[in-house]
């Protein structure tokens, strides 16, 4: 069986305020979605909710056709959901290297300890240098993480994700707080990603311009709810889309995503 990643009229409320409210949408392998819409839309909610940093008030979500609503965060981690946070997630005071290796550790099933394995796991030695690698970070593998650029540290969230093999890639605003140089270097890593067509990938993105270089297919969230879905030409150039935050008129948003 084909696996696939689904959210069924999944919703959060906020006291008197519905969040996201009763959507449904099914991601597949092979496939990356950018998911767009305004500010306050819903986007990173809905991110929350499907990586378990939130949950729902009502609804299902359902990965590989098994229902993950009531699992922890670490647990939808365990089972194959790979999530990169907007606010760095690393141990800091641990080098580039050394948080590599945790996450190797981690993926492995080896337990803590910071000398033993590297001494006898010769593959995971090679595996972690491998991710640093593809990550351009080699140079960089004895540098405590705290001490990165802003560029870095998100290159260095993305080995740590590559590092866990997750089933499914979720990114929110990868490229948020990074000079126009980094930026490259972190599309280049996800598209890398895509080149794995048997993984899931979900982008949370603001800038157009990434999400045209990147997405397969885009759904816009608007006030909670599922306003739009599909390839991401007849998306941009949709009316809601335009209306709704692109403020372009609908021939000019048409011949900007061709």
């Amino acid at each position: 069986m084909t696996l696939s990643l689904e959210t069924r009229d999944l919703t959060i409320r906020f006291g008197g305020h519905v969040a996201v409210n009763s959507v449904t949408c099914t991601f597949r392998p092979g496939e990356l979605t950018a998911i767009v819409g305004p500010n306050g839309a819903g986007k990173t909610t809905y991110f929350n909710l499907i990586s378990g940093q939130l949950r729902a008030s009502s609804g299902s979500i359902l990965f590989g056709g098994t229902d993950i609503t009531q699992l922890s965060a670490p647990l939808r981690t365990r089972a194959g959901l790979g999530r990169a946070f907007q606010l760095t997630n690393l141990f800091p005071n641990l080098t580039v290297e050394e948080n590599v290796r945790l996450a190797v550790q981690a993926a492995n099933g080896t337990h803590y300890d910071m000398l033993r394995p590297w001494m006898v796991r010769r593959d995971l030695i090679a595996r972690a240098d491998a991710i640093l690698d593809q990550v351009a970070l080699g140079s960089r593998r004895g540098v405590a993480a705290t001490a990165l650029s802003h560029g870095d540290q998100r290159k260095l969230e993305v080995a740590l994700m590559i590092a866990l093999e997750p089933d499914v890639f979720m990114f929110d605003e990868p490229t948020a707080g990074m000079s126009i140089d980094e930026v490259p270097v972190v599309l280049n890593l996800i598209a890398q990603l895509k080149r794995d067509t048997s993984k899931i990938i979900l982008l949370v993105e603001h800038k157009m311009d990434v999400v045209r270089s990147l997405a397969d297919r885009i759904i816009v969230l608007h006030n909670g709810q599922l306003v739009a879905d599909g390839p991401p030409a007849e998306v941009i150039a949709s009316p809601i889309v335009q209306e709704a935050y692109l403020g372009v008129a609908p021939k000019t948003a048409a011949e900007s995503a061709a």
